[in-house]
């Protein structure tokens, strides 16, 4: 019972898992995403399309009594509930997460939020700009203020989409200790606070060092020299992890000497006089080209990468070698492209077994095999607009 992308993105993980995933969308209009585009593929949207694959959909109008009961049966039947409404609008519609589990002491419900099913923000709603922007992300991404810069948010919803991950491994856990306890629980899975959380080594720079991190650009702020840099015809992303690293480096500018230098021969001290060698490294790397210096770092093991557009990430070598692009047939006869996955298991392969759900495609079919309805039963609901 999710939409957009943060549960959306949980249940698609699951169901790459092997899950059995059913999607419970409003009558009429579905999933809000379902209307995000263009680009469109047929009648859905690209955006749609990303986060729904592995599903079958149901349609269900919550808003009536026939509807919520329908919605209490297949609880009834299922091992978890994936729900991202406003805190409290499944009780006000008679489907209360403590009732639900009473009914199923074994259900495992994972809410979904902005801000958290308790705390004095609960009742706000919020979108994944506003959490990369209130949750601290976007403080320290972009150009650093003397560079004319401000802050930028990431170019996808990584605040919903690492939510969607924290809600997925977390739904895993509580499976694996229902195994030992029989019962199963409540979950509940924030934005805000998932976005903190993954803030990693920039919080910890802050609780331990006590400086609040700023905009760096492409820059590291622990590793010196850990950046993107322009080349005679483009640009590279360098990323120095350790001093040996550092020394191969130089010597492959042709400035073996600086890494001698007492004012480099550490990452503590190239951290203290970073803005002298970036410096350095600009110059020389403007004077050669983007393949020449990948040629070269390539062959001297120094980790160094080329600034791809998706375009050619999604069209290259290396993506037809790990099948990074699939296609799956949906119910209008549509090849719908898709990501892999990117987990290979050595027994349990991921499953690409459907593709993302037309609106409402598979209602009878989950009604009958989940509920056991009858075709009476299931034409009576939709004749009342249930269903």
């Amino acid at each position: 019972m999710t939409r957009v992308l943060a549960g959306p993105w949980a249940g698609q993980l699951l169901g790459d898992y092997g899950a059995d995933v059913v999607k419970i969308e409003r009558r009429g209009k579905g999933d809000d995403t379902r209307q995000w585009g263009p680009p469109w593929l047929g009648s859905e949207s690209a955006y749609f399309l990303c986060a729904n694959r592995n599903k079958r959909s149901v349609t269900v109008d919550i808003t009536t009594e026939r509807g919520q009961q329908v919605t209490r049966d297949l609880a009834g039947k299922a091992d978890v509930l994936l729900e991202n409404f406003k805190v409290g609008t499944l009780k006000r519609y008679g489907l209360d997460p403590i009732d639900l589990m009473t009914a199923n002491p074994r259900l495992i419900i994972c809410s979904i939020s902005a801000f958290g099913q308790t705390g004095s923000r609960a009742t706000e709603p919020g979108y994944d700009a506003m959490i990369q922007a209130s949750g601290g992300l976007m403080s320290i991404t972009g150009p650093a203020d003397d560079e004319n810069g401000g802050p930028q948010k990431v170019g996808v919803a990584i605040a919903d989409i690492m939510a969607g991950m924290y809600a997925t491994t977390a739904v895993l856990a509580a499976l694996q200790a229902r195994e030992s306890s029989g019962r199963g629980q409540i979950i509940d899975v924030p934005l805000y606070d998932s976005q903190v959380a993954w803030l990693a080594n920039q919080n910890m720079n802050f609780l331990v060092g006590g400086s609040v991190p700023g905009r760096m650009g492409t820059a590291h702020p622990n590793l010196v020299p850990y950046q993107a840099f322009p080349t005679s015809d483009g640009n590279l992303m360098l990323a120095i992890g350790n001093d040996r690293q550092f020394v191969a480096c130089m010597e492959c500018l042709g400035r073996g000497e600086i890494a001698g230098d007492e004012a480099f021969a550490s990452n503590e001290v190239r951290i203290q006089n970073r803005a002298e060698l970036i410096t350095i490294i600009r110059d020389r790397l403007a004077q050669d080209t983007t393949a020449h210096w990948l040629d070269t770092f390539t062959k001297a093991g120094i980790p160094a990468g080329p600034i791809n557009d998706i375009g050619e990430v999604l069209s290259n070598e290396h993506a037809r070698d790990r099948q990074l692009v699939r296609h799956l047939e949906n119910g209008a006869g549509d090849a719908v492209p898709t990501v892999s996955n990117p987990v290979a298991f050595g027994e349990t392969p991921v499953t690409y077994s459907s593709a993302p759900p037309l609106l409402g495609e598979h209602t009878d079919e989950v009604l009958r095999e989940w509920l056991g309805y009858s075709a009476e039963a299931i034409a009576e609901l939709r004749s009342a607009s249930a269903i």
